[in-house]
């Protein structure tokens, strides 16, 4: 597939070239695949400033929040002041158009923000649960039942990172930030004290003891890789959608850019599977309240070792 093509209006190049050094599947592949799953997959990206993972031939992956100045003009974007000051301009890929120009960008993992433009408040709640190295995935299964069971009143829909982990996610009536962070730590702290001997919430790898890390910082203005999403390793495994009854059996190397359309023939969408927007039970937000941020507090314990070792030199 050499030269130039076009699809929905988008010029389309060098199709038959590698996504990633040393795997088979073409840049042409992940433009299917993207074209495939554009009607389950723009549902989940509408309206969310996206951040986006591109790869160059022969170059590190690198992120891309802010818009180059080569953008067509008819990609939607908003601008967002960063907490440094700085003015973002980012895309919002609505329409099956954008995804396919970002796709001719070598753009391989799709990360929205957890509020939309219309809102400007959380509007999900994320728990991303990490498995310790050499762990199966069976570990992050058990933890993901613990998380379930700690949401108590409220309700999340599952799927695979595209990595080695999970994503549960509960949607949200729009809600202030401080409240939507909080009650991720409490519920993150319920999951693990629920079995400690398998979760943990701590922030610094080192303190995980080989356990399954419930982690709780994505909140304000992190992102989550979207559903269907492929991801950056070998093979572009991507993001999909379980029912809860599915986990257990699951296997996170089945579905790939090359299965998965054809594994999501017949099934909900991930929209169809995320419950209604909910309110966050106001124990929980006060529970989270005050538990103190994971990143800050790994800060604060880093700079008291350091200070720690330098008495003792």
């Amino acid at each position: 597939m050499s030269g130039t093509h076009e699809r929905a209006g988008v010029a389309l190049s060098s199709l038959d070239s590698p996504v990633l050094d040393g795997d088979p599947a073409t840049k042409g592949d992940l433009v299917d695949y993207l074209d495939a799953v554009a009607d389950r997959m723009l549902p989940v990206l509408a309206r969310r400033p996206l951040t986006v993972t591109r790869v160059r031939p022969g170059q590190e992956p690198f992120v891309q929040k802010n818009l180059p100045k080569y953008t067509p003009d008819w990609v939607e974007s908003t601008t967002i002041r960063s907490q440094t000051g700085r003015e973002v301009r980012y895309a919002l890929c609505d329409d099956r158009r954008t995804l396919l120009w970002f796709a001719n960008q070598r753009a391989v993992e799709y990360h929205p923000g957890l509020f939309t433009v219309d809102d400007h408040a959380a509007t999900q709640l994320v728990l991303d649960l990490d498995p310790p190295e050499g762990a199966g995935f069976e570990a992050v299964v058990a933890v993901a039942h613990l998380v379930r069971e700690a949401l108590g009143t409220l309700r999340g829909a599952v799927k695979t990172s595209g990595s080695k982990g999970v994503h549960i996610v509960v949607p949200l009536v729009p809600t202030g930030w401080e409240d939507a962070a909080a009650a991720t730590r409490a519920l993150a702290a319920r999951a693990a004290a629920l079995d400690p001997t398998i979760a943990t919430t701590a922030f610094v790898k080192e303190e995980r003891e080989g356990k399954v890390f419930v982690d709780s910082t994505r909140s304000g203005g992190a992102t989550v890789v979207a559903a269907y999403s492929p991801r950056v390793r070998p093979g572009l495994p991507v993001s999909f959608p379980l029912e809860w009854s599915e986990l257990d059996s699951a296997s996170p190397g089945d579905f790939t850019i090359a299965t998965a359309p054809a594994l999501l023939a017949d099934r909900p969408t991930w929209t169809a599977l995320l419950p209604e927007p909910q309110t966050l039970p106001a124990d929980v937000v006060a529970e989270g309240h005050e538990i103190p941020v994971a990143r800050v507090q790994a800060m604060h314990e880093g700079k008291r070792r350091k200070r720690e070792a330098r008495r003792q030199r």
